[in-house]
């Protein structure tokens, strides 16, 4: 296959989601798996919804991601600008082209008589309500002279009124159209910027874009961007309409309603979340792959192992359903591919957030002991937190081992304290043998002694291995902690 070139081309009127960076994945993919090169594009055209910091956040998320565009408004490349606000001359030329070749024609009507077109249209109850037409059949002489005059106007595209266009999507095959139902779409606004169906037309050609993979919500204006560019006379890209994300129950498309509940379980749609929920980059991306990618949905890939398998003969149109649960599994797995010393690297900054001080030397001890435990990266405070702090604050009633009472349980803590206090440190090797020792001659259960113990020195009923935890919290804690909970019973 030839070195593909792919764009991402999100607009700046909201938040990064996990639709587009699963087209900017899927872009990634083909462009490395080919040699070619994959180009962040921001189209920028629609200024009434234009979002301050939304480029920001496309850029931030694609980094965090990993998918770094060869070319983009940041880094660059030989087909900028990259930002479609900058290119407005390139669109006034080739939409005035189009009307020099007859394909399009500007349209002189006010906001007042479109909608008064419109409504009138509704009464009648046609089939497709569109522009009636009215400027198409200006003389383009007397059209000329109006645009020259200064009178304000738009420049439309003039739709083949009769026959089919048959539009080719590489997952669908031929979509089939008639051309009565498509409308002349506005190519160029009355403030000389485009609107998306000429500027990312012109863009793709101007980029050399070989392949164009978007949402399927462009199946809709799909004929009429096929018309545009045959209308030049352009090599078409290859179109590729991904499949639809649905929300978790798998029934019609997420909205923000879901969004909004995704939230308040813990979750986001939005890529720029993902990091402070933590989750990292390899998970998240592992997960999107699989959703309109026909892999088996449990495999488990770095993005090395996904360009190396990726194909996009094996991607499907069949719709998704966001399922948040296998973002937990798929994030877990991952965070237990990373070495002891990236993990640890990972989580240290959870530490510091929540004012804890963390000595890396530590931190590398703590981290093999909590990985297997792990689903996000914030986790770790809950498993890891009491390593790193001067006391615990265990829950009296949790002290109180199952089946003794507060007095006997008091007397187990000193008894266990004598042993550790005995010991020259708390290595695993010299404290478990002796303590054991203790579990067979009182006729208590390990987890009873070890509950009391447990809970006394981390704070909590659930730790990472007690005695391996015992050994890295270290003897003058440990005792100051038993010390401590031994109180605490015997004023129950």
């Amino acid at each position: 296959m030839k070195p593909a070139r792919t764009r991402m081309a999100p607009s700046p009127t909201g938040r990064f989601h996990l639709g587009s960076a699963r087209t900017a994945l899927f872009d990634y993919l083909l462009a490395r798996k080919t040699g070619g090169q994959f180009i962040l594009r921001i189209e920028d055209t629609d200024q009434k919804r234009f979002v301050p910091g939304a480029e920001e956040e496309i850029i931030r998320s694609l980094d965090w991601l990993g998918l770094t565009p060869d070319e983009s408004p940041v880094h660059g490349g030989p087909y900028g600008p990259y930002r479609q606000t900058e290119r407005r001359e390139i669109y006034q030329y080739y939409a005035n082209l189009l009307v020099e070749k007859g394909h399009a024609y500007p349209c002189f009507c006010s906001p007042e008589r479109l909608e008064k077109s419109r409504q009138e249209q509704q009464a009648r109850k046609v089939e497709r309500v569109k522009y009636d037409g009215l400027c198409r059949g200006i003389d383009p002489d007397e059209a000329a002279r109006r645009v020259r005059a200064g009178e304000k106007h738009v420049i439309r595209f003039k739709m083949p009124q009769d026959g089919v266009t048959i539009a080719h999507d590489h997952l669908r095959g031929d979509i089939v159209t008639e051309n009565k139902y498509i409308d002349d779409y506005v190519l160029l606004k009355s403030d000389g910027l485009p609107t998306y169906h000429l500027a990312a037309m012109v863009d793709d050609h101007e980029m050399k874009i070989t392949h164009v993979l978007r949402g399927s919500e462009w199946l809709p204006t799909f004929p009429l961007h096929v018309n545009i560019v045959r209308a030049f006379g352009w090599e078409e890209p290859v179109w590729i309409h991904l499949s639809v994300f649905l929300k978790p129950s798998g029934k019609g498309k997420m909205s923000k309603r879901e969004a909004a509940q995704a939230i308040k379980d813990g979750y986001s749609i939005f890529v720029d979340d993902m990091k402070d929920l933590g989750y990292i980059p390899e998970g998240v991306l592992n997960w999107i792959a699989l959703m309109g990618w026909g892999v088996p949905e449990d495999d488990v890939m770095t993005l090395d192992q996904m360009i190396e398998r990726f194909s996009i003969d094996s991607l499907t149109p069949s719709p998704a359903a966001v399922n948040f649960q296998k973002l937990d599994h798929f994030n877990g797995t991952h965070i237990r591919l990373l070495t002891t010393e990236d993990l640890s690297a990972r989580i240290k900054p959870y530490f510091a957030a929540a004012g804890l001080e963390v000595r890396d030397e530590t931190l590398l001890k703590v981290t093999p002991l909590i990985r297997e435990r792990l689903v996000t990266l914030d986790d770790c405070l809950a498993f890891a937190a009491f390593f790193f702090k001067e006391d615990v604050e265990p829950n009296p009633e949790e002290l109180i081992a199952k089946g003794l009472d507060a007095k006997q349980s008091a007397e187990v803590a000193r008894r266990v304290y004598q042993i550790l206090e005995a010991q020259p440190d708390l290595s695993h090797e010299r404290c478990e043998p002796p303590l054991r020792a203790y579990v067979e001659e009182s006729g208590l259960s390990a987890n009873q002694v070890f509950g009391i113990l447990r809970v006394a020195a981390t704070g909590q009923k659930v730790s990472p291995p007690l005695f391996e935890s015992l050994e890295i919290i270290g003897k003058e804690k440990v005792l100051k902690r038993l010390q401590r909970a031994i109180e605490m019973l015997e004023r129950m």
